[in-house]
């Protein structure tokens, strides 16, 4: 394993704050796919809010806590 891997960890404030975008991007995803009927840029929108929250979700997932 490389080095850089490793020593990959997240404190917990860096936890908490990675959990509160995650939440905030999932709310927005939500939004925007609730928009889908009236607004011609909702697909772009809930793309980025998916994607950020899907990363945010891995990171979470895989990156061990440190504390």
């Amino acid at each position: 394993m490389p080095a850089f891997l490793a020593s990959l960890h997240l404190t917990p404030l860096s936890g908490t704050i990675l959990v509160v975008i995650v939440v905030l991007a999932g709310h927005r995803f939500r939004k925007a796919w609730k928009e889908r009927e009236t607004d011609s840029g909702w697909k772009t929108r809930a793309w980025l809010f998916g994607l950020v929250a899907f990363v945010g979700l891995l990171v979470l997932a895989f990156v061990p806590l440190k504390g």
